[in-house]
């Protein structure tokens, strides 16, 4: 795999296969494990999250507080301190893929790669948006369909209210579905709605997100990004998308 972040994910992934079953003996019976999954607490649902960031940050090059992506990305997060109430906090992984993702508590990780591509400006449109997916519930919604569907189900089952710990390569693929979520057409378009009101109100111009778009559109016809793949391949007609927000800027008088 191309990718270092999902590389290591899945280096560590492997390396945990073989503990994998063991520890599903944390788990109580299969008749049980189904009921105890869908009642999954909020409480339960925040500390896997913070688990799987907290693994990832770990597992990933996490940019030094004197890096000058640290600071860049300080300086234009600046203010933003939360999203529908969820306290955001921001870090840089220094890896070679085009990305960024937030996560349902709140954290949000920009890859240094995309960074390098995109000025100020188009950097924040990109991190509006992922916001956005944080600020409307997406991100938690997709991260409990992880939890409760697939090899982790098993794991997810409680005994005596307390949920199971998770191996590394438990962690390591909730750590990949968090990096790599994929959004339905609508869910998109309401993280670029929800992100340009995050913006707006934070005094920073949206249009950022509309150069970002037009960017990545470029990129999309060279099939370089993973990144590009995640908010637009399952999307068709992503100039709709950049003329919506362009019109959008136009309207509320905010200059390209």
């Amino acid at each position: 795999m191309k990718k270092l972040f999902l590389a290591a994910v899945m280096a560590v992934a492997c390396a945990g296969a073989a503990n994998a079953q063991f520890n599903l003996g944390k788990a109580i019976n299969a008749a049980s494990k189904g009921v105890q999954a869908m009642t999954l607490t909020d409480e339960q649902m925040a500390a896997y999250a913070k688990e799987s960031i907290d693994w990832m940050d770990t597992h990933n090059k996490v940019s030094d507080p004197d890096s000058e992506y640290t600071k860049r990305l300080n300086r234009l997060t600046e203010g933003l301190k939360s999203a529908d109430g969820i306290p955001l906090n921001f870090k840089v992984y220094e890896v070679i893929d085009i990305n960024a993702f937030a996560c349902p508590d709140g954290s949000v990780r920009v890859f240094s790669s995309l960074m390098d591509i995109m000025d100020d400006e188009e950097l924040l449109g990109i991190i509006g948006h992922e916001i956005g997916h944080v600020a409307k519930h997406h991100s938690k919604k997709g991260f409990r369909q992880t939890l409760l569907t697939g090899a982790l189900k098993d794991a997810i089952a409680s005994t005596g209210g307390k949920a199971a710990a998770l191996t590394d390569s438990q962690l390591g693929l909730l750590g990949e579905s968090l990096a790599g979520a994929k959004y339905s057409q609508k869910q998109e378009k309401e993280a670029d709605d929800c992100g340009y009101d995050f913006l707006k109100s934070n005094g920073k111009n949206p249009y950022g997100m509309v150069r970002a778009f037009e960017k990545m559109q470029a990129l999309e016809g060279d099939h370089k990004s993973s990144y590009v793949d995640k908010m637009f391949s399952s999307h068709p007609d992503t100039a709709e998308r950049i003329k919506r927000m362009t019109e959008r800027c136009k309207k509320d008088g905010y200059l390209k």
